[in-house]
C-alpha cells in the first residue's frame, strides 16, 4: 500500500448510544489506523436487510493510513470487539452496537477471502453513499467508474422508477 492512502470507512450502529459509540470508535481509529481527515454529518436511516424498529446512525470518515488493507481490516475488527460488537459467523444480519465497514481504499481493488475493496454492496446502499457523498462526492469507484454522488443519484433514480 502507498504511504498516506485514504480509507473511506462507514460507521453504523443501532444499539446502545450510537453517538457516544462513534466518538469512542473515532478515537480508537485514530490511535490504531490513522488520522481522520474528513467526517460526514450523521445520517439516521431505517434498517436494510432485516426488520427492526430501531434507526441506524451512519457516519462516513476518510482516514489517512500507511497500513496494508488487511491490517486496516484486522484493526477495525478489533475496535468493533473492544466496543462490544458480537459477530455471528455466517449468521443473520441484525442490530449491532458498532459496524465499521471499509468502503474504499483510494483506487485499490482487493478481492481476498474476508476482504473485498471496494465494498461489494456499496453502490446498492444509500445509507453508505449518503454519508460518503457529504465528504467525498467526487471520489470515483474504481470498478464502476462512477463518483460517489453519481452512484447515489443512480440508486435514487432506480428507487423512483420502481
Amino acid at each position: 500500500m502507498c504511504k498516506g492512502s485514504e480509507v473511506l470507512m462507514l460507521l453504523g450502529a443501532d444499539l446502545g448510544d450510537p453517538p457516544n459509540t462513534f466518538s469512542r470508535a473515532e478515537k480508537a481509529l485514530e490511535e490504531e489506523i490513522g488520522r481522520i481527515r474528513a467526517r460526514s454529518r450523521d445520517h439516521w436511516t431505517h434498517a436494510e436487510g432485516f426488520d427492526s424498529d430501531l434507526l441506524f446512525l451512519n457516519r462516513a470518515l476518510v482516514l489517512t493510513t500507511d497500513l496494508a488493507p488487511e491490517e486496516v481490516l484486522r484493526r477495525s475488527l478489533g475496535i468493533e470487539i473492544a466496543l462490544g460488537r458480537v459477530r455471528v459467523p455466517d449468521g443473520p444480519v441484525g442490530p449491532r452496537v458498532i459496524d465499521l465497514d471499509i468502503l474504499l481504499i483510494g483506487e485499490l481493488v482487493v478481492d481476498r477471502p474476508g476482504l473485498r475493496v471496494p465494498h461489494p454492496r456499496m453502490h446498492q446502499r444509500a445509507f453508505a453513499l449518503g454519508p460518503a457523498a457529504d465528504i467525498v462526492p467526487g471520489l470515483r469507484h474504481p470498478l464502476r467508474g462512477r463518483t460517489v454522488l453519481e452512484l447515489l443519484r443512480d440508486l435514487h433514480a432506480g428507487e423512483d422508477a420502481a
